[in-house]
């Protein structure tokens, strides 16, 4: 089982870079530090760059999830900023 309790979910799989790094941004800032956001996202660019954005953003990486339909979730926790 999880160590980690979801606060908030979004599905990106319908926008294209870069604005899904924008959406999955708006959703953390929305989120109060230390909450946890799971993001839904398409193979490819998505799964390439927004992990990497988020943890330059200086937030926590916790999982990356294959959902065995071409899409990922990825977990994240909101760090202070």
């Amino acid at each position: 089982m999880a160590d980690y309790v979801i606060d908030d979910e979004i599905d990106i799989t319908d926008v294209v870079c870069p604005v899904t790094f924008v959406k999955a941004k708006v959703a953390l800032e929305e989120l109060d530090d230390g909450q946890i956001l799971a993001v839904r996202m398409n193979d490819g660019e998505p799964v390439q760059n927004v992990p990497r954005s988020i943890k330059e953003e200086g937030h926590q990486i916790l999982k990356l999830l294959s959902n065995e339909d071409g899409t990922y979730t990825l977990i994240v926790r909101k760090v202070e900023e």
